[in-house]
């Protein structure tokens, strides 16, 4: 894989900046473009003709659109597959302020995101932060969506709940608050970003997916001008995480569970070994989400889309017959 691309694109034009990004995915018949939408700039990345089906590919933290490329090549037969850099990240708009990561902003940005693209609906598919946002976009916007597809990532009452109720994700979301702190934009990057890498390695039993050319592409997005500080406002713009003594964090908010349900076919795939969100945040959740299919791995981490690309594709393509979508 060509990992020639400068370092950092902050001086260059979007034009430019496609024109390089499609240079170097030529290769894997991925294209790049930018979206105008809810006054932030959208990098994105797709495969397949746009007027097929939309699936649109939700990234979390430290990642951006690269996570999804194996899934873009293998939908994009099938549908418009788009994977965006949410704001904040890689190539999109990285806007000042913690106030501008909250969840409302960064759902609109998508729900603009479908129109900006051509669709009135998507298969929206999402992991970790990525899969926050989808949860409450599909209880906010069920209209908008045909099926929802969540890999390792907690529903916002379900996560609330055992924040506040259970000792052991309490322990495992301890991370939270490190990344909220002023010191962990200089923590992170230390040693051509350690840190980061070594939360992208340490939580999965098999991290062979990480070579080289693939650590060589994070590092390149982690040094875009802002990004590392615009993915840790996300987590300083929540309330939600584990009390501390000076914050009462997800213990201190109340949720009406009537603005958390999903009324959408969904499919939730979950690799067991994940450190950061733990299976207990499955018990329950079919109260929220009255059509539910549940498919654990339990060789797999938080990183199951990289550990095994292939059986979520099958998962995927299995629900979405199904479902004839």
């Amino acid at each position: 894989m060509n990992t020639s691309a400068p370092s950092s694109t902050y001086d260059l034009s979007q034009v430019d900046i496609v024109r390089l990004e499609n240079r170097r995915d030529r290769a894997l018949g991925i294209t790049h473009g930018f979206a105008r939408v809810n006054g932030v700039d959208l990098h994105y990345a797709a495969c397949g003709r746009s007027e097929k089906p939309l699936m649109l590919f939700v990234h979390g933290f430290p990642e951006f659109w690269f996570a999804w490329a194996p899934l873009l090549q293998a939908f994009g037969q099938d549908y418009h597959a788009v994977a965006v850099d949410l704001r904040g990240f890689n190539l999109s708009s990285k806007p000042e302020g913690v106030k501008a990561y909250r969840a409302k902003e960064v759902i609109e940005d998508l729900r603009q995101l479908i129109a900006h693209l051509g669709h009135s609906q998507a298969v929206l598919v999402a992991h970790d932060w990525g899969g926050a946002v989808a949860w409450n976009f599909a209880s906010a916007h069920p209209k908008l969506l045909k099926t929802l597809v969540i890999v390792n990532a907690a529903h916002t009452a379900m996560f609330a709940r055992q924040l506040t109720h259970n000792a052991d994700q309490q322990a495992a979301s301890a991370y939270m608050l490190m990344y909220k702190s002023p010191m962990a934009e200089d923590l992170l990057a230390r040693n051509r970003f350690a840190g980061l890498r070594a939360m992208l390695q340490s939580a999965t039993p098999n991290a062979d997916w990480l070579d080289a050319d693939t650590e060589s592409r994070y590092i390149e997005a982690w040094s875009q001008p802002g990004a590392l500080t615009g993915g840790l406002n996300y987590y300083r713009a929540t309330p939600m995480h584990p009390p501390t003594l000076r914050e009462p964090g997800a213990s201190g908010i109340t949720l009406n569970d009537d603005d958390y349900q999903v009324n959408v076919p969904t499919l939730v795939l979950w690799g067991e070994r994940d450190p950061y969100l733990l299976p207990g945040l499955l018990d329950g959740l079919e109260r929220f989400v009255p059509t539910l299919r549940v498919v654990r791995d339990p060789e797999s981490s938080h990183w199951m889309v990289h550990e095994q690309p292939d059986k979520v594709i099958r998962e995927m393509r299995q629900f979405l017959s199904e479902l004839a979508i």
